[in-house]
């Protein structure tokens, strides 16, 4: 069964995860899906993409599949790493892509709606960055993504205490568009699309590359680039990277000693 459905109706584009048993967790075999959903969807005339999960989902995603993590030794978050290649696709898209969020996303499913361009969610939204839980450390590209979006110090009290913030405190913080009743989601998010298509393409299309190449316009030196990945790659070599996966699998809370 395939792990996500698609539409294309009026140039508004829909790819809706489909794996609820799993909760929508970003497997690599549901992201090669989505990245080939995208590319079909592009050969017809789409104008705006909607990410989605089932109606009345409790989970959006649960992010990053930890099965799929490497053992200790290896960069979890690498260039080529299919949830950093889908978060670039999305990124790179020439056209709006909405995440309409109904349920708890975890992970890098935060880091995957939070590349859409808007974000709109209800009262059962629910975001929360995971990675200090399993001792994965986050990668440059992700992180900078969240300081733009939400500020440096809501980046960090995400990261450092990995609990959710709920729909309401998302909204304050910037991280949803719009907070609508779950009843009226679905109306308002393709009511919005609907006025987009009416709207030029290609100047939506150059507005957002230049917002993207401008946001990510921050330099950074050789030296502290190499600084940056040794300080993670401490963490993917540490004894902590591998309890924390070991315990995921194990259904137990991790015992971290800081090694």
């Amino acid at each position: 069964m395939s792990l996500i459905t698609t539409q294309l109706l009026d140039n508004v584009g829909t790819i809706t995860f489909n794996n609820p048993k799993q909760r929508n967790v970003l497997s690599q075999a549901l992201i090669t899906e989505v990245l080939q959903a995208i590319s079909a969807l592009q050969k017809g005339k789409m104008r705006v993409l909607i990410l989605r999960a089932q109606k009345g989902a409790k989970v959006w995603s649960a992010g990053h599949d930890v099965h799929e993590l490497p053992q200790p030794g290896r960069d979890p978050l690498s260039y080529n790493d299919p949830l950093v290649t889908v978060l670039r696709s999305v990124q790179s898209l020439p056209i709006p892509v909405i995440a309409m969020v109904e349920g708890s996303v975890w992970g890098g499913a935060c880091d995957l709606a939070l590349s859409c361009d808007i974000l709109i969610g209800c009262e059962t939204a629910s975001f929360c960055m995971t990675p200090a839980k399993i001792g994965v450390p986050y990668n440059v590209s992700g992180i900078l993504h969240f300081i733009n979006i939400m500020g440096v110090n809501i980046a960090k009290e995400m990261f450092f205490t990995a609990e959710p913030l709920s729909a309401d405190r998302a909204y304050q913080s910037g991280l949803l568009n719009h907070l609508i009743e779950s009843s009226e989601l679905e109306a308002f998010t393709y009511d919005m699309a609907g006025k987009i298509t009416k709207n030029s393409p290609l100047s939506i299309g150059v507005i957002k590359e230049q917002i993207r190449l401008l946001a990510s316009a921050h330099p950074m030196s050789p030296l502290t680039f190499e600084r940056v990945q040794g300080l993670r790659r401490t963490v993917y070599d540490s004894r902590d990277y591998g309890e924390g996966i070991k315990a995921f699998l194990e259904k137990r809370s991790p015992v971290f000693t800081g090694e």
